[in-house]
């Protein structure tokens, strides 16, 4: 089987690998012009719908786990067709999970016998993928754990990596990691980016020593930031990476709450799903989405319908994101901007009442030109320092407004500026009734202007959560509104404080994907969400209050 598999690939190799090697710096800004690529998450647990590699020792015992591939048949796998569902996205490239945690390899290996050709499938899935990139003119990354908790010689094993082995040798999996990475380059190559993940027990050394070694084999390579090393650049998970422009970034995301296919996993909203690319491109960075098909090789019909959403939105307005820089404004609660050639994109994506009054700070540069991407009136005026732009309320789209400025000089010269946001509690402090997981679920996620990564979720024993937002002062409320991250709430109430009480000035039972509160007669420095009834512990993305 090897051998036949082999006939095939390297005749492909051979044909693409004599293009002119381009520096890694051009490859990298490529990349950045792509904005927008799927990640895929895929292995043996989606049999069981339980996390890839996280589930092992905990939802499933390890030696369970470790034969799941036994089962493995995904007789509906078509490499051809996730490349089609990704194009029909508005997607550049591609990053497909080879090895996670759990060290199943999909591919054609030659260093071990744990990997896709010994399962009943035993079809080479990376093979064919790469493939079917190359037919359709899609760019191929390739994700590869640096840790590998199933292989002998690595120092860490059981759930999450958290038992020592009694004896490894890290020299020897580190050779081992090399010899694997290689063989994918070599075999699959040439790639766009080699992404790994959760380098554990490997150093800065270690992990230069990797990237050292990749780009002997393919030198205009890009890697991430998790061999250990730096590499070129960062990788923020679940949220959106911060405005930047002297390092470049990646938010890696998934379009419901689990990497791996989960059985009634929620997905994310058309809104929050394009949300979550222009903001990431307003921020000077990527969005690589990721989905996970299922135990049959497809993915989930719910996922492809997101796609093809935001796939229909890019047909018409992908030249506002691909090829554009962030800035120069930074983004803020009501939205962010892009930049390309001499043009400036403003990306309005939340606003409520009449119409949107967008102040802008003057950018030492001449507007020649100036008007509404998506069709309708546009009101601009000036002030000194200030640019003013008014949006009518029937000019404002559901998902995004776009102003476009022609300048009469580049847009690349102008040095970031921060813009004023709208929202009261924009950024402000929050506390919350039990913040148990401040990494994944902090309660400042809240109050980001961000509804599409992070969410705030009280812990598991919390009856009666409650989160608060200190405004700084005494404010005029006129609106509320809240995202919920899932449909669990049932009942809640919205509070200001009258000296030692909490005092009630509006009820619900649903909050769901958004609720919309209008607010009259309160002023108040302090607001709270207490939530008095829910099917599962809530999520709160985003409170915005106006």
């Amino acid at each position: 089987m090897k051998k036949s598999i082999l006939f095939i690939l390297i005749p492909l190799f051979a044909c693409v690998s004599n293009r002119t090697v381009e520096t890694k710096r051009d490859r990298l800004e490529e990349w950045k012009d792509a904005r927008f690529g799927m990640f895929i998450h895929w292995g043996p647990v989606s049999l069981r719908g339980t996390e890839i590699s996280w589930s092992r020792g905990r939802e499933i015992p390890v030696e369970e786990y470790d034969s799941l591939y036994r089962q493995f048949n995904p007789v509906c796998f078509d490499a051809e067709e996730w490349v089609k569902i990704a194009r029909e996205a508005g997607m550049k490239y591609m990053v497909f999970t080879s090895k996670h945690h759990d060290g199943f390899c999909m591919w054609d290996t030659e260093y071990t016998d744990y990997n896709i050709m010994n399962s009943p499938f035993g079809r080479d899935v990376l093979g064919e993928l790469a493939a079917a990139c190359r037919k359709y003119g899609m760019e191929l990354g390739i994700y590869y754990s640096t840790c590998d908790w199933h292989h002998p010689d690595f120092p860490l094993t059981g759930q999450g990596g958290r038992v020592r082995r009694e004896s490894s040798d890290l020299e020897k999996y580190t050779e081992y990691l090399k010899n694997q990475s290689g063989e994918i380059l070599r075999k699959y190559g040439p790639l766009l980016v080699m992404w790994y993940d959760v380098p554990q027990e490997f150093d800065s050394v270690r992990g230069r020593e990797v990237i050292e070694y990749i780009r002997e084999i393919q030198p205009d390579l890009i890697v991430n930031n998790r061999t250990g090393a730096r590499g070129d650049f960062d990788t923020p998970e679940q949220e959106l990476g911060n405005y930047q422009e002297d390092r470049p970034w990646e938010t890696c995301m998934t379009i419901g709450r689990q990497w791996a296919w989960k059985p009634g996993d929620v997905v994310k909203s058309t809104e929050q799903c394009l949300h979550g690319l222009i903001r990431a491109a307003g921020g000077n960075g990527n969005l690589l989405f990721n989905v996970g098909p299922g135990a049959d090789g497809t993915i989930e019909p719910q996922q492809v319908e997101r796609l093809k959403e935001m796939g229909r939105w890019l047909d018409r307005y992908g030249c506002t994101i691909y090829g554009t820089r962030g800035g120069p404004f930074k983004p803020t609660d009501w939205g962010v901007s892009t930049r390309k050639g001499n043009r400036i994109y403003v990306h309005i994506l939340n606003w409520f009442g009449d119409s949107a009054l967008i102040r802008l700070p003057d950018f030492g540069t001449e507007i020649t030109g100036y008007r509404l991407v998506t069709g309708g009136g546009l009101i601009y005026t000036e002030e000194p320092g200030m640019h003013i732009f008014t949006v009518p309320r029937g000019s404002l789209k559901p998902v995004n407004t776009i102003i476009e400025l022609e300048l009469a000089d580049p847009a690349s010269r102008i040095a970031p500026l921060d813009v004023p946001s709208r929202a009261l509690s924009f950024r402000k402090p929050v506390q919350a009734s039990t913040n148990p997981n401040p990494r994944w679920n902090n309660a400042a996620s809240v109050v980001n202007g961000d509804w599409v990564g992070h969410f705030w979720r009280p812990s598991e024993e919390d009856q009666k959560p409650w989160i608060e937002i200190d405004l700084g002062r005494l404010q005029d409320i006129s609106r509320v509104i809240i995202y919920e991250s899932g449909h669990s709430i049932k009942a809640f109430e919205l509070q200001y404080p009258s000296g030692d009480e909490w005092v009630t000035f509006h009820t619900g039972d649903t909050i769901g994907e958004k609720t919309d509160i209008e607010v009259s007669g309160i002023a108040t420095r302090k607001i709270r969400l207490l939530i008095t009834g829910f099917s599962d512990p809530p999520g709160i993305y985003e409170m915005v209050v106006l």
